[in-house]
């Protein structure tokens, strides 16, 4: 019975401390966040309680195992789980740690300065480092759980580090595209090329940046589709950063007129126009004739917006608005295609004038000869 009741205590207890510690530390960052709510740190620490959890159970059941007395076949077995749980717990605990103290970080960045695309820019270095930092927290995890479950791996692990110059060889060359799209990753990250948030225009597709992993750039397209691409394709292609120096932007709308178009009084009413949208942020505007073909007139509308979403709603607008002026107050200026009968050249007069017996009227018959045609006419005398 004692053999029974013993290990039950122990264990039984070390999972209670374990769980009252957790608890306890909980309610400290609960404490905390009530008495300075403008410090968003323990708040978001209390992300971590999960992972603590179980890494302070996992820690208490492997160090009371021995204090327990517990004396079964499988207490190897036992050990190694436990070993590998605590590992894992280790690098979750650490990564969501990571996560608050990033968060935390950029928000009080935010709070300091109020330069958008700095923030943009500092998220964006913030992201790539915290994805670096998982990936080596779960790779360093992976190798020291499979070491702990196969011991017999550590032998292996000596030769292979005995080696590491050619393996290292190796992976580089079976890994090119892989590092290429993380060391990609860091250069846009810290070379500020491009940057979460920024508006982009990749392969004939306009979007914002939407997240930048160590290997993808999602692009959040407008008509909320995402194009996914890696990360080395921007370093190697070219693309349109609208965002790059500033968010201003100036749009354009070509119209294509009559040569009777009345272009002075289209410029006015364009102004007139602009004055009362908001979009407009009232840096500059233009409307000139930028080309003529035989049938048509090219006249082109330029008007800046703060941003490429602004812009847009803009040159729709004014499109819409210069048509509709144009439709209501100068319909003649308007494109038309001529759909009239094409008019025919008339007879050719002989070197003595118009005819002989007298000239042509205007419908084209000749005067003396009723309303025979020349042609008829000239052919009877011909034969006469």
């Amino acid at each position: 019975m004692n053999d029974v009741l013993r290990p039950v205590l122990v264990l039984g207890g070390a999972v209670v401390i374990a769980v009252a510690l957790g608890w306890l530390i909980d309610r400290g960052l609960r404490t905390a966040t009530r008495r300075k709510p403008e410090n968003r740190l323990p708040q978001l620490l209390r992300r971590c309680q999960a992972p603590l959890q179980v890494l302070l159970v996992s820690t208490a059941l492997q160090l009371a195992h021995d204090p327990s007395g517990l004396d079964i076949p499988q207490n190897a077995v036992i050990g190694t789980i436990l070993a590998v749980i605590t590992t894992a717990a280790s690098a979750w605990l650490a990564i969501v740690a990571a996560g608050a103290v990033a968060e935390n970080i950029l928000a009080s960045y935010a709070g300091r300065t109020d330069d958008i695309a700095r923030v943009r820019q500092f998220r964006t270095q913030l992201t790539i480092v915290r994805r670096v930092i998982t990936t080596i927290l779960a790779v360093v995890a992976s190798a020291i759980a499979i070491v702990v479950l196969f011991p017999a791996l550590r032998t292996l692990g000596a030769s292979m580090l005995a080696s590491a110059g050619v393996l290292g060889i190796i992976a580089g060359v079976a890994a090119q595209s892989m590092l290429g799209n993380l060391f990609a990753g860091l250069q846009i990250a810290f070379g500020d090329s491009v940057k979460i948030g920024d508006t982009v225009v990749v392969e004939g597709e306009w979007g914002t940046v939407e997240e930048i992993s160590l290997a993808f750039i999602t692009i959040r397209i407008w008509d909320d589709r995402r194009l996914t691409m890696p990360v080395s394709h921007f370093n190697g292609q070219p693309y349109e950063n609208w965002s790059r120096g500033g968010h201003e932007i100036t749009g354009t709308v070509f119209l294509y007129l009559d040569h009777s178009a009345p272009v002075p009084e289209l410029r006015e009413h364009l102004r007139t126009f602009l004055l009362g949208r908001k979009e407009w942020d009232g840096r500059s505007w233009s409307l000139v004739v930028t080309d003529t073909t035989a049938s048509t007139i090219e006249v082109r509308a330029a008007m800046s917006a703060a941003n490429s979403s602004d812009v847009w709603d803009l040159r729709c607008a004014a499109r819409e608005e210069m048509i509709s002026w144009l439709h209501r107050e100068h319909p003649y200026a308007l494109p038309r295609i001529n759909t009239a009968p094409a008019v025919l050249p008339g007879p050719r007069s002989g070197a003595d004038g118009p005819g002989r017996d007298g000239g042509e009227n205007p419908s084209g018959e000749t005067a003396g000869h009723g309303t025979a045609p020349p042609r008829a006419r000239r052919e009877a005398d011909r034969r006469g």
